[in-house]
């Protein structure tokens, strides 16, 4: 902190500095301190290699967790999905704002839904959990691993729209892929909603744990500044953090990273946390889903249901299905 100005650290991609400018824009509506961004550059970011194969979760988080702990920064605001299971000791999640949109969106040249897609069309991911989600709904599809920013996965797509360096919008000519999915979120939080062709409903595609949740961590003990503490206190959304909380533990129960072959959803309907999970193998050719709910609205009572629901797929082989 300087003077009365905060730091939030962030990674330097184009959805990070958004996701941390709209948490940077509401903390200063709540408290009235202003707050300056510090970019971070994270293991993620500068390795080329598939992120399934860079250690698992938390490769975009270790920087940013460093950066709070030596004090570079008073805050970091994480896509929650990227973070680990376990909190280490000195940190705590103070927020977690109101979540957006969960689903996963279908990104497909001449505007083709997901079941309109010709047979052998090429699908690039890069998360094994929507790879083989859509090999489950299409065995037929062929799916390509993709890295890079949200602009460079759309610029994939074959006569997609792109941003050109003038500001303008012209036509790729290097598209090689008929579609891609990524978080439906993430391509809101941008203004990119017009790439969306299809989203893909959690019948079809559950989302990764924590997906479309943002997380604003500070050190134990909170901010230091009383108006700034209030202010996280207001921006975390209960209904948010049960359900990511539920998500959360079943995923850590699992023993499962970000490169598992895991989606779960926790709604809040009514009186009741209601926890959906599938676990596939990996070609897609093996599915299995779960549900679960509880009436004990307390973050116990979720993790508790994250954990329980966790049990019953590895009672029932989840492990083995899915490579865990």
């Amino acid at each position: 902190m300087s003077g009365s100005r905060f730091t939030l650290g962030t990674r330097g991609s184009a959805l990070a500095t958004t996701q941390t400018g709209h948490v940077a824009a509401e903390l200063n509506r709540l408290s009235g301190v202003e707050y300056d961004t510090v970019l971070v550059k994270t293991e993620g970011d500068v390795t080329s290699g598939p992120l399934s194969q860079l250690g698992g979760t938390g490769v975009f988080a270790a920087a940013l967790r460093q950066a709070l702990y030596e004090g570079t920064c008073d805050m970091a605001v994480h896509s929650l999905k990227d973070l680990p299971t376990t909190q280490p000791e000195g940190l705590v999640i103070a927020a977690t704002p109101v979540r957006a949109d969960v689903r996963d969106a279908l990104c497909s040249r001449d505007g083709l839904f997901l079941a309109e897609l010709p047979e052998g069309a090429s699908v690039g991911t890069g998360s094994p959990r929507r790879a083989a989600q859509l090999l489950a709904f299409r065995p037929d599809l062929r799916i390509v691993d993709i890295r890079g920013n949200v602009g460079t996965r759309l610029g994939r797509v074959k006569g997609s729209p792109v941003q050109k360096d003038d500001g303008g919008v012209g036509r790729t000519a290097q598209g090689d892929l008929d579609a891609v999915v990524l978080a439906a979120a993430g391509l809101e939080r941008l203004g990119l909603e017009s790439h969306i062709t299809e989203y893909l409903d959690p019948d079809i595609m559950l989302p990764a744990p924590g997906q479309g949740s943002l997380a604003v961590e500070v050190r134990t003990g909170g901010s230091g500044h009383s108006a700034v503490d209030a202010a996280l206190e207001t921006m975390d959304d209960t209904d948010t953090r049960l359900a990511i909380t539920a998500e959360r533990a079943l995923l850590a129960r699992l023993e499962a990273g970000c490169a598992a072959p895991v989606g779960a959803l926790a709604l809040v309907q009514g009186d009741e946390l209601v926890l959906d999970s599938v676990a596939c193998k990996p070609d897609g050719s093996d599915t299995m889903r779960r549900s679960a709910r509880t009436s004990t609205l307390t973050i116990d009572g979720a993790w508790a249901l994250g954990v329980t629901l966790a049990e019953q797929l590895l009672a029932e082989g989840a492990a083995e299905l899915a490579g865990l």
